[in-house]
């Protein structure tokens, strides 16, 4: 069974307190969606202001493979505003439950449902195509929202929607209501649920396995509140968790981690490291049983490969772990300790890890030198020059001058500080050379006073997915800032530069 994704990133998504996307956003983000494969994209509510009804119009001018659909109220004049944009579609919708109708609309039940009808009927005049949604349809009475639903397909509905408005659904009862609008309609049916119980990817699946075809869904699950229905989630369980019924999607799963990054980004919503399938440590491992199992075959502890979702596997130090998967991480860079060696270095982990600290991938190799009696892990990466220049009234700027495997390189950059300045500098130059990019940056204070100092914990990464962690201590927050990131980007250049000696 094929099932249709219908992203609603670019409408219920922004309603995400503290995301507003451009019209340039939008239609950048549209891009990716329709990259990804999704079958509709929801662009927006054009009605509501001039930026928003330019940003739907950019996207439906844009030429997209996939269905532009618009939200509008029951009333006219919103349909008005998304043909105006272009749209040929439109998803319409008033609330049908008994506390919205009193307390929000102040409307009984029979004038909610002439408005209903006259909008499906007003939006099919029009030559749209009307998917129709019962607002708070979980907490409707059922038998109300049953004959709200059969009058608007009579009115022609090409599509109804089966909103839980406030993630108050169970998977049982959004499975009831499904049969029940698929009955009644004889259209094709949508879920559109919410995270408030933690239940919204749990709810859509119901839906769908008791005959809706549709989700509405949001890429991270960014949405009012706790959320919406999450994309990555959603299109993974469809495609691989075990089913009577084999279904479908358009989905392109590869490209599933690059637009949750890019919408994070562009957002400001950052994603939860436990969040499933793009969270960082969705395909992490630190415990040893664990990572001596995934070594041996990763389907011991991973139920799907990094790979399908364009993710890479993360192995990690820290007190929970094994020496298989310490001596694994040293090995992409070129380190392999002996046994007894591999005893010390681990015994030095494990007493950093019950100190309470984490142990980057830079601190790793520390040890692993210290133990070794190696001073010679090549870094292929030197910091010759650096300045930074900031003051009330001017742009902070940054020089910054590396030798990278023998050849010098300087960049200059601007930003909104002195640290961001001189790391735009830094990615200037090494974006050049190996498409390396700084992906998280962490600043905490360890001590106090005149002489405090900063730890600054960063992670880069390359081209291919591959992340390194770096960690560096000092009084400076931009020098300490600036030696942190060198150290990454150093290790993750060595681990590339070992990898393409082992392909040749």
């Amino acid at each position: 069974m094929k099932v249709r994704i219908f992203d609603t990133t670019l409408r219920d998504g922004e309603q995400t307190i503290g995301v507003s996307f451009s019209p340039d956003q939008k239609l950048s983000i549209a891009k990716k969606l329709d990259a990804l494969g999704v079958d509709a994209i929801e662009a927006g509510f054009p009605v509501i202001s001039d930026g928003e009804f330019q940003g739907v119009k950019m996207i439906t001018a844009e030429g997209l493979s996939c269905e532009i659909v618009g939200l509008t109220r029951t009333i006219k004049t919103d349909i008005d505003a998304a043909v105006d944009a272009g749209l040929n579609s439109i998803h319409t919708f008033i609330a049908t439950s008994d506390i919205h109708l009193e307390h929000k609309l102040q409307m009984t039940r029979d004038q909610a449902l002439e408005k209903a009808i006259e909008a499906v009927e007003y939006g099919k005049s029009c030559g749209l195509q009307v998917e129709f949604s019962a607002e708070d349809a979980t907490r409707t009475d059922r038998e109300f929202l049953k004959k709200v639903f059969g009058e608007v397909a009579k009115a022609g509905a090409d599509r109804v929607n089966i909103p839980d408005t406030v993630g108050y659904c169970t998977p049982e009862y959004m499975a009831e209501l499904t049969r029940d609008t698929v009955d009644i309609t004889k259209l094709p049916v949508s879920v559109h649920c919410h995270n408030d119980f933690g239940l919204a990817v749990a709810n859509a699946l119901s839906g769908i396995h008791a005959g809706a075809s549709c989700a509405h869904v949001t890429i991270n699950g960014i949405g009012e509140r706790a959320g919406n229905a999450s994309l990555e989630e959603l299109s993974m369980a469809l495609q691989c968790l075990p089913y009577d019924q084999k279904y479908e999607t358009n989905i392109k799963s590869e490209l599933i981690y690059d637009t949750s990054r890019y919408v994070s980004k562009i957002a400001g919503i950052i994603v939860q490291p436990n969040k499933a399938i793009v969270g960082d440590n969705a395909f992490g491992h630190e415990s040893g049983i664990h990572t001596h199992g995934v070594l041996n075959n990763p389907l011991t502890y991973e139920p799907i490969s990094p790979a399908l979702v364009g993710r890479k596997r993360r192995l990690k130090v820290g007190k929970h772990a094994g020496i298989h998967g310490m001596n694994a991480i040293l090995a992409e860079f070129g380190v392999k300790p002996n046994e007894e060696q591999s005893k010390q270095i681990l015994d030095k982990v494990k007493v950093l890890g019950d100190q309470g600290k984490q142990i980057s991938d830079v601190e790793l190799l520390s040890i692993a030198s210290e133990v070794l009696g190696d001073k010679g892990i090549k870094r292929i990466v030197q910091l010759i020059g650096f300045s930074v220049s900031t003051g009330i009234g001017t742009m902070p700027y940054a020089f910054v001058k590396l030798n990278i495997d023998g050849k010098e390189f300087s960049g200059t950059d601007h930003g909104v500080g002195p640290v961001d300045a001189s790391l735009n500098a830094i990615q200037k130059i090494t974006g050049k050379i190996s498409e390396i990019r700084i992906k998280d940056y962490a600043l905490a204070s360890i001590s106090g006073g005149s002489t405090a100092l900063c730890e600054v914990t960063i992670s880069v990464e390359d081209g291919h997915g591959n992340r390194v962690s770096a960690k560096s201590v000092g009084e400076d927050i931009v020098t300490t800032s600036v030696q942190a990131v060198i150290d990454g980007i150093n290790h993750i250049m060595l681990k590339k530069m070992l990898k393409e000696k082992q392909v040749s």
